[in-house]
């Protein structure tokens, strides 16, 4: 098994771990020299609270844990195309690169629905990788949002 995949396992183990309390099944992880820094999980709705998505929580205690602002020499794995929210602040943060399981079609902002991360218009273009483990996250996201709706009827 590659580091890579190393490490959007562990983003997808914090996916399911979001999905057990009822939140979005989306996880992310930021390295650095390959040690995870950084994790995160959807938790905006048990925290009422739009801001709490995987890739800001994973961010914010990467920032924490080396004492800047700036994550330069970092990647984030994360389990879902990030939103403009959170590409925003990947740019921001100046992260290297960006490894993306499944894409989202409806809000992805590294490409697919909207470009933020790798826009050239940008002050900081990270590299985007997309489709590690990409089958694995979308079932999780499938099987998730399956399960709303059944219990919707």
């Amino acid at each position: 098994m590659s580091s890579h995949e190393t490490f959007m396992r562990a983003a997808l183990k914090l996916a399911q771990d979001a999905a057990s309390h009822g939140e979005i099944p989306v996880g992310a992880v930021i390295v650095r020299d390959g040690v995870i820094i950084g994790s995160g999980m959807n938790c905006n709705r048990k925290l009422q609270n739009p801001t709490r998505h995987a890739e800001m929580t994973a961010i914010e205690e990467a920032c924490s844990a080396t004492g800047n602002e700036r994550l330069n020499g970092c990647s984030i794995y994360v389990t879902k195309e990030p939103c403009a929210m959170c590409a925003g602040a990947i740019i921001h943060a100046r992260i290297d690169e960006v490894y993306i399981a499944a894409q989202d079609h409806r809000f992805g902002a590294c490409g697919t629905a909207l470009q933020v991360c790798g826009n050239p218009q940008l002050n900081h273009v990270p590299l985007i990788h997309f489709g590690l483990l990409r089958e694995e996250a979308s079932s999780l996201l499938s099987s998730f949002f399956q399960n709303i709706r059944e219990k919707r009827k």
